[in-house]
């Protein structure tokens, strides 16, 4: 399983949006291809609603399954049946 995590978005330990949007644009999508993907959350710094959104967004045109929290409880969000 592939993880995200959401901390590498963050810019000095805050969710900025143009920065956040940056990391989106560089981040290769294409290994995610088929994968079952873990977005792990922070604990550090709250992150709106929205982030989330976006990256499920472009994860859901590659991964095979989406899946959020930590690893020993996570919750399916998205499943793409072929």
């Amino acid at each position: 399983m592939k993880t995200i995590y959401l901390e590498e978005f963050l810019h000095d330990g805050m969710l900025k949006e143009k920065f956040f949007r940056q990391k989106i644009d560089e981040l290769n999508w294409d290994e995610f291809q088929d994968q079952r993907v873990l977005i792990k959350g922070c604990s550090e710094a709250p992150i709106p609603t929205w982030a989330y959104l976006i990256i499920t967004a472009h994860l859901s045109q590659k991964a095979k399954r989406i899946y959020f929290g930590e690893l020993r409880q996570a919750i399916k969000i998205f499943n793409r049946d072929k």
